[in-house]
């Protein structure tokens, strides 16, 4: 049987197709859960912030139910150290070429069999203004956008369930628009001071 690392887009997304759920007030337990162990794993001196962003964070919102976390650690900590304690917590490794420094990822609750246990997303980052703030925060602040924004999603879900790269891309108006809101309404809450 092939390892993950070895399958294709085409069947990663087949055996991990779109899901969206109704939203779960259990998604905030597990995020400060599975918070406490990334916190435990990684020496403390290490981690600037850790916050549960995505659409799991935002209550009443439908959501894939894959609970994404922003794990922000400061610019002298050495990614080796991050991969190896993060992989000895059961998370699998992914490089992010495309994602901000440092370009890592971590997933857990992903299986060659599939989804097994809850899904979590940890995207790493050096210490910034990240829009997931701004973005979690608007829909938090207007439960009417949140909810056309579950109305669009379920919609996708239909015609892409296979395709996430395709899905992702169909949302992507509708994030930059409510983004230029959230920018407006939340001038530079999240900006990172004394570092």
């Amino acid at each position: 049987m092939k390892q993950l690392s070895e399958m294709s887009h085409e069947e990663l997304w087949t055996l991990f197709p779109i899901v969206i759920q109704g939203y779960n007030p259990e998604w905030a337990k597990r995020y400060l859960a599975e918070k406490a162990l990334i916190e435990r794993t990684i020496d403390s001196d290490k981690i600037f912030r850790v916050s549960h962003i995505g659409s799991t964070a935002v209550p009443g919102l439908d959501a894939k139910p894959t609970i994404d976390i922003l794990l922000e650690i400061y610019r002298q900590t050495k990614d080796e150290e991050v991969i190896d304690k993060m992989k000895k917590a059961n998370y699998i490794y992914t490089e992010q070429k495309e994602n901000p420094a440092p370009h890592m990822m971590f997933l857990k609750g992903y299986t060659t069999e599939g989804f097994k246990g809850q899904a979590f997303h940890v995207h790493v980052r050096y210490p910034g203004d990240w829009d997931e703030f701004y973005f979690r925060d608007y829909l938090v602040n207007h439960p009417h956008i949140a909810q056309e924004y579950g109305v669009l999603k379920l919609k996708l879900k239909e015609t892409y369930e296979f395709n996430r790269d395709g899905y992702t891309e169909a949302k992507t108006d509708f994030i930059r628009n409510i983004m230029k809101r959230a920018r407006l309404e939340l001038v530079q809450k999240y900006q990172p001071k004394d570092l």
